[in-house]
């Protein structure tokens, strides 16, 4: 579908290591993280190499934890192209914490990022999608931290996060915040969830390009894409006690996973959060 490569969507990537994902967050302590092998460092620079390659340029919403680690990622990032945003610092779910913790998290999260850059942070993702109906105080909050936009809903029905009743579009909120929610397909009376991550990696491929080629013909807004460096690396160190469920979720296809981003980053046109929003922005 030749008009899938002239128009632009926006390529996302939650940086954070395999250990800091919510599905591990019953097995794994913060106060572990430091003592497990770190592989985000590397499965970043394979991402960087591959949009190289193919001339795509993502958003990076970097864990402040990884980017205090891993200044010169952040510094390569932004190097090459790519808009660095932020992810918070402790990837601790919005949804968890009181204003003046979530407050002093997404504060942080700026602070380290800009200092390694030397640009200004305007974009923010919460974990898990953990802004919705029990936390809209979180864009104030975010508005008063500085950022422009926020792109932490999913309007989809899931187990762990999902504002199916909110805006599907991009909108500006009264606290003066943008929010640019994660895509749906609208089919069959359902909204279905087509942004990539699990589903992308589960599904396959000529599926999830089905989806979004509709989507590109059923919406007129951006189309976003988003994962997470972990979900190339089928050789990270596994937790065997998480629960099976987890497990699933987590592991499976993560040897087919690289391949299929390939041809992700082939058969569609990519730029940054930033790039493809700023006439909502503007």
């Amino acid at each position: 579908m030749q008009y899938a490569r002239l128009r632009s969507n926006a390529l996302t990537v939650d940086v954070e290591d395999y250990f800091h994902v919510a599905a591990f967050d019953a097995t794994v302590s913060p106060a572990q993280w430091p003592d497990f092998p770190q592989r985000v460092a590397r499965n970043t620079e394979i991402l960087l190499q591959q949009f190289d390659k193919h001339q795509a340029t993502a958003t990076f919403f970097v864990l402040g934890w990884v980017a205090e680690r891993y200044p010169e990622l952040v510094r390569q990032i932004h190097a090459a192209g790519h808009e660095v945003a932020s992810h918070g610092y402790a990837h601790a779910k919005a949804s968890v914490q009181t204003a003046a913790e979530f407050l002093q998290d997404v504060s942080r999260a700026k602070a380290i990022l800009e200092d390694i850059t030397g640009a200004e942070v305007v974009g923010y993702r919460a974990p898990s999608f953990s802004i919705g109906k029990t936390n809209e105080w979180a864009f104030d909050v975010l508005q008063q931290a500085g950022y422009l936009y926020s792109s932490s809903t999913y309007p989809v029905v899931h187990d762990l996060y999902g504002t199916p009743d909110w805006p599907q579009q991009p909108y500006k909120r009264t606290e003066g915040i943008w929010e640019c929610p994660m895509p749906v397909l609208n089919k069959a009376g359902k909204q279905w969830p087509i942004a990539g991550g699990g589903y992308f990696r589960l599904l396959p491929y000529w599926l999830s390009k089905k989806c979004i080629d509709s989507y590109l013909k059923q919406s007129d807004a951006p189309y976003m894409f988003y994962f997470h460096p972990w979900e190339i690396d089928p050789h990270q160190p596994r937790f065997e006690q998480a629960p099976f469920k987890s497990k699933f979720r987590h592991y499976t296809n993560l040897n087919r996973m690289e391949a299929k981003l390939v041809r992700l980053l082939q058969d569609y046109q990519w730029r940054s959060v930033k790039e493809v929003y700023q006439p909502y922005f503007a």
